[in-house]
């Protein structure tokens, strides 16, 4: 491409100044196709914040990054090739995916292996054709979970990570279980969530056992208020605190018996303003990785 720079006019000096003002770079009163110092102001402190070499004009390197840097979730259908699909958008689902217990890696906005590995993960979690491609049904799966993704990210999270913890999934054995319909599907989802992430997992749910669980298993009792448990096993009353894990950790310590028992309360059926799917979904996700991150420690 040519290079764009001071006094320019036109159309390409205004698409540059339309993806620094969405960026916020560019103040919206100065798109106006005319390339002045306000726009070169802003094409250099863009060149800042993105490492690249410091520059008032936009030449093919700049260009490439305004570009990477301003497509959105959603906006392609990404997929493993050579050269690899990056940029914003492959950003957003690497976080995504990580902060939903799939993570993609270093998280460096390059659509790689790992990720296609990801994607293949949470597409089988959610009954999606396994196909490594994101694109339109997998974006929306992600969307219906952005209540449980938005604004965290998988690799810089306190918490383990149940996708990160493949040795804690097959090292411990669980059977998980509810005694109505949405905590059966809280169980269920949980039991998916960890076979999608390690083939090997000892965690299950009771509905997926085709014997008797032994002695050596651990049970987990998913209720609701008011819903009963055994008397002699600890209860723990579910909620989303950074010390839920570390209470785990010593609720699953209390339990005695063979096989050992403890029950986790849920808050109810409904997770915010999701619906019951979703909120379960959601249960199920924060769930194990409380309690892999428990396990872990433990170990």
């Amino acid at each position: 491409m040519e290079t764009i720079q001071q006094n320019d006019t036109g159309a390409a000096v205004q698409d540059v100044q339309q993806k620094l003002a969405a960026l916020g770079f560019l103040d919206e009163e100065d798109v106006s196709g005319t390339f002045g110092e306000e726009t070169a102001a802003a094409v250099e402190a863009f060149c800042r914040a993105h490492a690249l070499n410091v520059s008032r004009v936009v030449d093919d390197v700049v260009w490439a990054a305004l570009l990477d840097a301003s497509f959105v979730l959603g906006d392609r259908t990404l997929y493993l090739r050579m050269p690899y699909f990056h940029g914003n958008d492959v950003l957003q689902l690497q976080n995504a995916l990580g902060a939903l217990g799939f993570p993609c890696g270093d998280g460096d906005g390059i659509f790689g292996a790992t990720t296609e590995a990801a994607v293949r993960k949470f597409q089988t979690n959610m009954g999606l054709p396994t196909d490594g491609i994101a694109g339109a049904f997998t974006y929306r799966a992600i969307r219906n979970l952005q209540h449980s993704w938005d604004g965290k990210h998988g690799p810089s999270s306190a918490h383990m990570g149940f996708a990160r913890a493949a040795n804690v999934l097959e090292q411990n054995a669980l059977c998980l279980f509810g005694t109505c319909e949405f905590t059966r599907s809280v169980a269920a989802r949980m039991s998916n969530l960890a076979l999608a992430t390690n083939p090997t997992s000892k965690i299950v749910s009771a509905d997926s056992l085709l014997v008797a669980p032994d002695e050596n298993m651990l049970l987990v009792h998913i209720v609701l208020p008011g819903g009963s448990h055994e008397e002699n096993a600890p209860l723990l009353v579910f909620d989303e605190e950074d010390s839920f894990a570390v209470r785990l950790r010593s609720t699953i310590a209390a339990a005695t018996g063979k096989p050992r028992r403890i029950a986790i309360q849920l808050p109810g059926q409904q997770w915010e303003d999701a619906g019951e799917g979703r909120s379960a979904q959601h249960y199920a996700i924060t769930l194990l990785d409380a309690l892999c991150t428990a396990l872990e420690t433990e170990g």
